[in-house]
């Protein structure tokens, strides 16, 4: 079933946070629904610019309803992630997600609320609820690359004010490593990082999360397979077991989205290097699958969202 975010939102606040998987293919979307439907979890599916290219945002969209009619129990909202106003306005439009994500934090301070507030108020006609984002954290994410020069967290006062001129829904704030807190005045809401004392009530905020991952479990590769281990052996961010400290701080949503590249990387690199004769790239699909699903019922145990789904369903 396809809920609005906000209703997830309503419910997680001060008590967990709702994993926001990214997925890109068939084999992901699979695993995603089975395990959340496993860990008995609400959850967000989050499509981004380069996912709708990659596989055609109708190819998307129908492999998500079909998932929903095989996995009956799920509960989830679709979102677009880091999406610029041509796209958040394609989504709107499309009738099909709960929620969009408009980009504009490398744009000024003013060009940014200009374009958020555009996209909000088209957005909310339809009942549809804007994820923003003030200021830029180093680093890569999608086809969006902020070099460390470049990088500026927000401002907590900006941030105050971002929030009153935009009537956004969800702040993405960029929080660094420094204890971060922000109350929203006139909104009776606050955004709060993992490390900030718990506010008196509740703007949704998320941070990204990819955890340390490794690509190779063990062994080294064939030399028809070489390893990415100098590139990509290793990725760190937020701490698996600060997710739930951080629910209860005010954080609703996390972003898992390279944690699961990794386990797709590993899964089938595992598989070639052991298996190198083979050249039926179901089978590595299938383990990756069971694995990813297994990925995710893990995530959602740390996000506290695991056996919510009672709860989220009393709500509706």
């Amino acid at each position: 079933m396809i809920v609005t975010t906000k209703q997830l939102y309503k419910v997680a606040y001060g008590k967990f946070a709702v994993g926001a998987y990214n997925v890109n293919n068939m084999e992901q979307i699979l695993g995603l629904f089975r395990g959340n439907v496993q860990s008995q979890a609400p959850f967000i599916i989050q499509l981004s610019k380069g996912a709708r290219k990659y596989a055609d945002k109708r190819m998307l969209e129908a492999l998500i309803r079909t998932a929903e009619k095989m996995f009956t129990e799920a509960i989830f909202a679709v979102h677009l992630d880091h999406g610029d106003e041509e796209t958040c306005y394609d989504c709107i439009d499309s009738g099909f997600y709960s929620s969009v994500m408009i980009d504009a934090s490398h744009e000024s301070f003013d060009e940014n609320i200009a374009i958020t507030k555009r996209v909000v108020d088209r957005a909310h006609q339809k009942g549809i609820s804007v994820e923003a984002e003030l200021g830029q954290l180093g680093g890569v994410e999608e086809d969006i690359k902020v070099d460390e020069g470049h990088a500026s967290l927000t401002n907590p006062e900006e941030a105050v004010e971002f929030v009153r001129q935009t009537g956004c829904d969800s702040l993405a704030a960029a929080i660094g490593h420094q204890p971060w807190r922000l109350q929203i005045q006139g909104h009776s809401k606050a955004c709060t990082s993992t490390s900030s004392r718990k506010s008196r009530s509740g703007f949704p905020a998320r941070p990204s999360s990819c955890t340390a991952a490794r690509v190779f479990r063990s062994k080294k590769s064939s030399a028809s397979m070489p390893l990415a281990e100098n590139s990509i052996h290793r990725r760190a961010g937020v701490n698996e077991n600060e997710y739930l400290p951080a629910a209860k701080l005010g954080v609703t949503k996390v972003n898992i989205d390279t944690d699961g590249r990794l386990v797709w990387t590993r899964v089938h690199r595992e598989f070639f290097r052991d298996h190198p004769e083979q050249f039926d790239f179901r089978p590595p699909g299938k383990i990756f699958v069971e694995e990813y699903a297994n990925f995710i019922a893990h995530k959602n145990e740390k996000l506290g969202s695991a056996n919510q789904l009672d709860a989220v369903r009393a709500s509706l």
